[in-house]
């Protein structure tokens, strides 16, 4: 494997994945032991007195950063340096709130990253390769996945889990050159609440998409 594309896997495209890793054991991601997980008669993992968190949603605007969306009160704001295909490293957007200890909505976002550039910046291929470094990063396992457009710009939908029951749904939006990851994290099937999730994708909008380009000017009328 080429160096430059080892990096781009390993280096952080989209960062909402390494605040879910270093809190992997709070997610319910470490394995069947985390959280004291049994077995429910459906055979699906479970927690003890587990129950949904109960949300208040706030509006977010990032419209410097190219959009709006509604997350639970109480929103932090980090950069992570990430690595990229030269080696080097390149900071990372994120804002996260935890509506509980066990609950994390994110969204990460990044101009022109480097798993864009190796894939030429097509974006089936930048989106598919995000998908699976995301599954990669957090040890889960790929169960549904959907092809999106997010006001008019590609993007994918995809849910995936761990054999611990943690569960994670991610909406991935590619606006013009720049990257977008929401990320819902739960520690179990029973703790996430469909529509929290439904709310915090379709808050989401997009005020401006990197690599915008001005329309040229009209050229004058020619006088014969």
């Amino acid at each position: 494997m080429k160096r430059g594309y080892y990096f781009v896997l390993i280096g952080i495209l989209i960062v909402g994945l390494v605040y879910i890793y270093l809190h992997r054991q709070e997610l319910g991601l470490t394995g069947p032991h985390g959280f004291g997980v049994s077995e429910a008669r459906d055979g699906e993992p479970t927690c003890p007195g587990d129950h949904p968190a109960t949300i208040v949603w706030q509006k977010v605007d990032r419209t410097p950063d190219g959009f709006k969306v509604e997350m639970p009160t109480d929103v932090k704001e980090i950069q992570i340096p990430a690595y990229n295909e030269r080696g080097g490293t390149e900071q990372v957007d994120m804002i996260f709130s935890n509506p509980d200890a066990e609950t994390t909505f994110s969204v990460a976002w990044a101009d022109n990253p480097p798993v864009a550039r190796v894939n030429n910046r097509a974006p089936d291929r930048t989106l598919e390769m995000a998908r699976d470094d995301a599954v990669a990063r957090t040890q889960t396992t790929l169960v549904s996945e959907s092809a999106s457009n997010m006001q008019g710009f590609p993007g994918r939908e995809f849910a995936a889990r761990n054999t611990g029951g943690g569960i994670l749904n991610s909406r991935l939006i590619y606006a013009g050159s720049r990257l977008y990851m929401l990320i819902a994290a739960f520690p179990s099937v029973s703790a996430r609440r469909g529509r929290d999730v439904t709310r915090f994708f379709n808050s989401f909008t997009i005020t401006s998409s990197s690599g915008d380009v001005e329309p040229a000017p009209l050229a004058p009328a020619r006088k014969d």
